[in-house]
């Protein structure tokens, strides 16, 4: 499955080598509440083809009026604002208070634009993280490969957007648990892979979307590890769950959680460390897995451990920008 941005992107590169001229509109900037975050983009050629969603419909339909009615930026990027007045919220479906700014870069047909698009697909397809500058003034862009994504931002008339992989969630056992997280994050753009040793599991599995992996849990991590991929073991398997952990705990991975009480987490961490895994490393694992929510039923724990991994990206994205 491919992310958004992948096929935003490549629907871009279709219409180009098709001499088509398009246009490539990004939410730039939001106040308030918005219905997309930023980052946003969606693709539109001269034929009204959409691909991709700014706010679900309303300024995507206003977007194609101003296409048929000839008034889209045909040479140089416009900025557009959303939401200015009482009245534009209610006709846009923003929230109350809601504004956002849409970035509108016309796309003529040229091999250098197919070329920096093709880098930018071909670095979401390898997990590669890429920047893309944009001279608003000129509509002129430059790329360069980048270690961490950072938020979208625009100073001094330059437009500053990172593309950094999907991020991916290794679930270890096939169970209902495994089934409620798996809904709620690909519902989230996750990309989800379910891994169970027990072929009998895999053969009860029935959520569409998510990968399915035989593979020995130990192996299914080495697979998949990189630091924009979360493991969570989810078997109550010392035998599935540990292999697993052992690996996930020595590995560059974005998030490393185990569910299990607060009693039944302790006694893994006094096993991890009894098979050579350090402190250090032992410190790295969210466990019991999930904000403390209260949460009792499959769906909610699900709701629980979401959440938490929604707050580490985003604690995460604003310590990388106020670093910065």
């Amino acid at each position: 499955m491919k992310s958004i941005e992948q096929i935003v992107l490549g629907a871009a590169i279709e219409f180009l080598a098709k001499g088509e001229f398009g246009w490539l509109c990004t939410v730039v900037k939001t106040f308030g509440a918005s219905p997309r975050p930023l980052g946003s983009m969606l693709v539109m050629n001269s034929r009204g083809v959409v691909f991709g969603s700014l706010s679900g419909g309303c300024i995507e339909d206003e977007l194609l009026d101003k296409l048929k009615r000839g008034e889209l930026a045909s040479s140089r990027p416009a900025i557009l604002e959303y939401g200015v007045s009482a009245e534009e919220n209610e006709r846009f479906g923003l929230p109350c208070g809601g504004r956002m700014q849409i970035l509108v870069e016309p796309l003529a047909p040229s091999a250098e634009l197919c070329i920096m698009l093709s880098e930018l697909c071909d670095a979401l397809d390898c997990r590669r993280a890429k920047r893309r500058q944009v001279n608003i003034g000129t509509g002129q862009w430059q790329l360069e490969d980048i270690i961490e994504c950072e938020l979208l931002s625009i100073t001094e008339n330059v437009l500053v957007q990172d593309f950094g992989p999907r991020y991916r969630l290794l679930l270890i056992g096939a169970n209902e648990l495994a089934r409620c997280i798996s809904e709620i994050a690909l519902a989230m753009d996750y990309r989800v892979i379910v891994c169970d040793p027990r072929e009998d599991r895999l053969n009860q599995w029935a959520v569409s979307g998510a990968e399915l992996s035989g593979s020995m849990p130990d192996d299914a991590v080495s697979e998949f590890a990189d630091p924009y991929t979360a493991v969570i073991t989810l078997t109550h398997d010392p035998r599935i769950d540990d292999m697993a952990l052992m690996q996930a705990l020595t590995e560059s991975l974005f998030y490393v959680g185990a569910l299990g009480s607060v009693r039944t987490s302790e006694k893994r961490r006094q096993r991890l460390k009894q098979l050579d895994v350090s402190d250090e490393q032992i410190d790295r694992l969210y466990a019991p897995v999930g904000l403390p929510i209260g949460s009792k039923s499959a769906m909610e724990i699900a709701l629980a451990i979401m959440a938490q991994l929604t707050q580490l990206r985003s604690t995460a994205s604003k310590a990388r920008t106020v670093g910065g």
